[in-house]
């Protein structure tokens, strides 16, 4: 759901992924898709964390897809509909500032 209400702003949503492979899909789709202008994947993050009651300690992709506030909530669907995970992590990240061709970039590559 866009929310006009507030000026739409460059965005990140976080998420993290079990291998390269599944982040580059999920990327390569966001982007081509037109829903973020970039996604930055960083490998190689240890995560220790508990799920279902259990003490998990993963290694997995970080990643961080620029996108604009209107488009977060179409983006996190795209994300969670082909996701390994069961509940992946999904967070919108705001910014604050930046400089104005690069948030203009942004702005003109996402079709929100």
């Amino acid at each position: 759901m866009s929310d006009t209400s507030v000026q739409d702003t460059p965005v990140l949503v976080y998420s993290t992924f079990p291998d390269s492979e599944s982040a580059r899909a999920a990327a390569s789709c966001l982007v081509q898709q037109r829903l973020a202008a970039c996604v930055n994947m960083i490998p190689g993050m240890r995560s220790i964390y508990v799920w279902e009651g259990k003490v998990a300690d993963d290694e997995e992709v970080v990643f961080l897809a620029k996108t604009m506030k209107s488009g977060a909530d179409a983006v996190m669907q795209a994300i969670a509909a082909n996701h390994p995970y069961e509940e992946p992590a999904l967070l919108v990240l705001p910014t604050q500032g930046g400089s104005k061709g690069f948030c203009d970039w942004i702005a003109s590559q996402v079709m929100v």
